[in-house]
């Protein structure tokens, strides 16, 4: 039966693995994103969730026919898919939004450069070839991330009477990073978002960076055209010239399905046993995966700071971090997650005492134990380079049990959001950064309380299904 609702990903809401017998068994995915897509989507009489096959148990599930209802796996092949996820969606598309390259170096477009990116293309259709078979007539696609970049232009030529919406959870590149890239890439990157009918960023200023971006070589139209989203591009003049809708849809947290989560028996073993490490002190809570846009080692040195130069916090405070690894497969990773490791042990080395350990890092994939830290919390400290929104700024607030005072970088998406109840911070200063986190500790109860509760608030107001529903509903509209 043909779908009028379906979203693309390339993660999907479930995986698959080899039981000891031989059988698959499925395992639904983690996080908020997936579970309020699946609860928005499961009030939608027969959606599809489109999904690359990403495990050789995802993979053997296609090849038997195994599939759970409402998602469909693509098996893609391994070759492909590493070198459109791994050798352009995650080192040049990543790195490109992030503002990350260290450009002596870096970026290098050759003849492998072009595989990858051939690679990146077979990748995109093979999703819009799949959403163009399942899509009822008129359905209504929403298309997640920069991974699928191109999906929205490819279904717009395949299937011009649906409804296409693409979503980006990272920040849109400034011009002058984004003509970086070279010429045909930019145009197609164009070209594929602009097939959509409507396009969503977490915060007014990455819709505003995508349109400043604007007009490219290859783009026809007035510059106040091109801006309004009314482009007729040259590469492939497929459809009439059309309007495509620039918006911000700021994903928040679910507050109670957080705060259950919060309290489940796993974390409250873990809570106690922090608390047994940490004594009565207080505590600046951080949690991260070592991805370089999180800027953990510049808030590692933050907090030295802090501690040199207001010594009065020496044996009063904990910094607990948890920094899950990101991306091992990738060198320049690896490394960075070692610097964290080794600067965390420097501190301790040269600050702490037989009775304190300056800080308390924790380089694994622990949820429960992230969430322990939350309700510990009290200063939280997000302070990325760059980043789409980075929810960690919204969920510490919303489960920390005294209330925490949040130091937020500029950089985070969540900064247009919060900063009126937040210590702002910019994210390369580390003195700044040192001064925000002692004022963050010496602040008075009654205003940290006041602060977390208008942080709650702002956190919990677009939980991840009505974020979802917000889109759908401009989507399907006239």
């Amino acid at each position: 039966m043909a779908s009028q609702v379906l979203v693309a990903a390339n993660r999907g809401p479930l995986s698959y693995a080899h039981a000891p017998d031989g059988t698959l068994s499925a395992r639904r995915g983690g996080g908020g994103l997936v579970s309020g897509l699946s609860a928005a989507l499961a009030e939608q009489p027969d959606a599809v969730w489109i999904c690359a096959a990403l495990s050789e148990g995802d993979r053997e599930a296609v090849r038997r026919g195994v599939s759970e209802p409402g998602v469909r796996m693509l098996d893609i092949d391994p070759a492909v898919y590493d070198a459109a996820y791994n050798g352009i969606a995650n080192s040049v598309l990543w790195f490109t939004h992030h503002h990350l390259y260290d450009i002596p170096r870096e970026p290098v477009f050759d003849a492998e450069f072009r595989r990858r990116w051939d690679a990146y293309v077979l990748y995109n259709r093979a999703f819009a070839d799949a959403l163009a078979a399942e899509a009822g007539q008129g359905a209504a696609v929403l298309v997640q991330d920069y991974q699928l970049a191109l999906v929205p232009g490819m279904l717009r030529v395949l299937r011009p009477d649906l409804r296409i919406a693409h979503f980006t959870h990272t920040p849109w590149a400034s011009p002058d990073v984004l003509r970086m890239l070279p010429r045909y890439v930019v145009e197609e990157l164009t070209w594929g978002m602009l097939g959509a009918d409507l396009l969503g960023f977490h915060t007014g200023e990455w819709a505003r960076a995508f349109l400043s971006a604007m007009p490219f070589d290859g783009a026809e139209g007035s510059a106040e055209e091109v801006r309004e989203g009314i482009v007729e591009h040259r590469r492939e003049s497929v459809w009439a010239r059309r309007t495509t809708e620039v918006r911000a849809f700021p994903l928040g947290v679910d507050g109670d399905d957080l705060r259950a989560l919060a309290h489940r028996p796993e974390v409250d073993d873990k809570l106690a046993g922090l608390r047994a490490e940490v004594g009565d002190r207080k505590t600046i809570v951080r949690v991260d995966r070592t991805e370089l846009s999180k800027n953990i080692l510049r808030g590692l040195l933050a907090y030295r700071e802090l501690l040199m130069t207001h010594p009065e916090w020496r044996e009063r405070v904990v910094h607990m971090a948890s920094a899950y690894p990101s991306r091992q497969d990738l060198a320049v990773y690896r490394e960075y997650t070692a610097a964290v490791r080794e600067l965390a042990a420097q501190i301790n080395a040269e600050l702490g005492t037989a009775d304190w350990q300056p800080v308390l890092v924790s380089v694994e994939d622990d949820f429960a134990r992230s969430l322990a830290a939350y309700r510990m919390a009290d200063v939280a400290l997000v302070n990325p380079v760059r980043d789409g929104m980075n929810l960690v700024a919204k969920e510490i607030p919303v489960v920390s049990e005294a209330g925490c005072a949040l130091v937020l970088s500029t950089g985070a998406g969540a900064y247009e959001e919060l900063r009126s109840d937040a210590l702002t911070v910019n994210p390369y200063d580390v003195s700044e950064t040192a001064a925000a986190l002692h004022a963050a500790l010496a602040m008075p109860d009654a205003e940290r309380a006041e602060r977390t509760k208008r942080l709650s608030s702002a956190a919990t107001a677009l939980p991840p299904t009505s974020w979802f529903t917000a889109q759908l509903t401009t989507l399907q509209s006239p």
